[in-house]
C-alpha cells in the first residue's frame, strides 16, 4: 500500500508486461553467467585460504555460489534500478504494487523463494505467470511484486 492506502495504479498498464516473461527468462541466463564469472576469482582466492589453512578454508567452497550469488543479488536488485545487470540488459525491473522501492532484503527474500520454489516444484515455477495477473510467478504473487519493462 501506498501513503494513501492503495495499491500502485501505475503497473496497470497492460503494457509493462509485454514480452516479460521472456525477458526475465533471458535475463536470469545472462545474471547466472556473470554470478559464475564472479566464482572465479573467489574461488582462487578461497584456494589459497585453503592452502595457508591446511585444508580448513576449502570448506567455504560449498557456500561460494550462494554466497556471491546473494551478494550480487543484494548489490544489483536492491539498488535504486531495482534490477541485476541481465534485468537491466533485458530492460526490466523488480516492482512492488505499494509503489515502494525494492531494498536489498527484499530482493534478497526474492531471489531466496525463487531458488525453494526451482527445488520443490523445478522450473515448473515459471508455469505461474501464465496465470497470475501481470504475468508474476508465485515467489512474486508472495511478496507483492511485479517484473515490468523498465523502457516504457
Amino acid at each position: 500500500m501506498n501513503q494513501t492506502g492503495a495499491l500502485d495504479r501505475s503497473l496497470d498498464d497492460v503494457r509493462l508486461y509485454d514480452g516479460v516473461r521472456r525477458r526475465r527468462i533471458l535475463a536470469f541466463c545472462i545474471d547466472y553467467a556473470i554470478v559464475l564469472l564472479l566464482l572465479i576469482p573467489v574461488s582462487v582466492i578461497v584456494g589459497f585460504l585453503g592452502i595457508i589453512t591446511l585444508g580448513l578454508g576449502w570448506m567455504l567452497f560449498g557456500m561460494l555460489t550462494p554466497m556471491i550469488a546473494l551478494i550480487y543479488v543484494f548489490a544489483t536488485m536492491g539498488s535504486s534500478r531495482q534490477a541485476t545487470l541481465g534485468m537491466r540488459a533485458m530492460s526490466i525491473r523488480l516492482e512492488r504494487l505499494d509503489g515502494g522501492r525494492v531494498d536489498g532484503v527484499l530482493a534478497v527474500v526474492h531471489s531466496v523463494l525463487f531458488w525453494a520454489g526451482n527445488v520443490i516444484l523445478t522450473p515448473l515455477i515459471l508455469l505461474a505467470s501464465l496465470f497470475l495477473d501481470r504475468k508474476r510467478t508465485a515467489h512474486d504473487l508472495l511478496l507483492g511484486t511485479a517484473v515490468v519493462r523498465s523502457d516504457r
